[in-house]
């Protein structure tokens, strides 16, 4: 069977109407130039790391109020559904 020995074609696709630099087909976020935490990193404790240096060097570094309102009203609104007794935490 050596006489059918042959070599895979090996083609060199140029898209027709992309004319810009690097590779089209290579899909990426469009944040990712700005996080450093979606580089590959091994463990759970060094990705929360980076996750957290990322946090800590970000311009908004203040705790937004309005997410704890909405917290605390989905909060309430589970206890009542349970049918929580609220009148533990009163003297």
């Amino acid at each position: 069977m050596g006489i059918f020995k042959r070599k895979n074609k090996k083609f060199d696709y140029k898209p027709r109407y992309y004319s810009g630099e690097g590779n089209p087909y290579q899909i990426e976020h469009k944040f990712d130039k700005y996080r450093t935490s979606v580089e590959n990193t091994k463990g759970i404790k060094n990705k929360f790391t980076k996750a957290i240096d990322e946090y800590k060097d970000s311009e908004n570094k203040g705790f937004n109020k309005t997410i704890l309102i909405i917290i605390v009203i989905l909060t309430l609104i589970f206890l009542y559904i349970i049918d929580f007794d609220l009148s533990i935490f009163l003297k």
